[in-house]
């Protein structure tokens, strides 16, 4: 397994990340995009990147705020912010030495699904997005406009006691064009249950797995 730890520049501000690839080569790359207060050290995010590493997917995990910014909780929630960031890393992707065009999927987060979905709808038709995977997202803050002409297929995972976001998932579900909503049966917003982030990987994995053969 390769990690190695990077820097993403926007604006002349860097943004840590790191990059892990399995030994074998890499079937396609995941860009992770974390919800509000968390970070490339995000535990679950970590554990899911390396499942998904160990199925032959690379992933790139990185801040999309800075320690500054994310003192400021209204930066949290600021999907253009994140979602240009989310594109600035997909551009340093393809610009890496370890990406050899291999095609993309975005693995959103809470408010990093909005971001995820954002940076999709103006990267589609420029870049090879193939699949989303949203986990207990937020893809209203998206915005209806986004949903409605976003073509690339998306994954809406929420935990079945997880009710608010339910609802809100649900009405994305009805507006993107291309779209599967799973609940996790017993689990809550952070997938914190016995079992509950396995299934998570299992079911994104399959999605991209699908997809990658379509």
């Amino acid at each position: 397994m390769l990690f190695k730890e990077v820097t993403i520049y926007d604006q002349q501000l860097p943004l840590n990340g790191h990059v892990m690839k399995p030994s074998q080569p890499v079937k396609a790359w995941i860009i992770f995009s974390h919800g509000s207060g968390s970070s490339r050290k995000s535990q679950r995010n970590n554990w899911v990147a390396h499942e998904l590493n160990e199925k032959g997917f690379g992933t790139l995990l990185f801040d999309l705020l800075t320690i500054e910014e994310d003192n400021d909780d209204l930066n949290r929630f600021n999907i253009p912010l994140l979602a240009r960031r989310l594109m600035k890393a997909t551009y340093w992707l393809q610009n890496d030495q370890d990406y050899h065009q291999e095609k993309i999927a975005f693995f959103g987060a809470s408010t990093g699904a909005a971001a995820a979905l954002v940076a999709a709808s103006d990267l589609q038709s420029i870049c090879p997005l193939y699949a989303i995977v949203c986990r207990g997202g937020r893809p209203d803050l998206a915005g209806s406009t986004v949903l409605s002409t976003l073509s690339i297929p998306t994954l809406l995972i929420v935990g079945s006691k997880d009710e608010e976001v339910i609802s809100l998932n649900e009405k994305a579900h009805d507006e993107l064009s291309y779209s599967k909503l799973v609940l996790v049966q017993g689990a809550t917003h952070l997938f914190e249950e016995e079992g509950a982030l396995q299934e998570v990987v299992d079911l994104s994995a399959d999605w991209l797995d699908h997809h990658l053969r379509n």
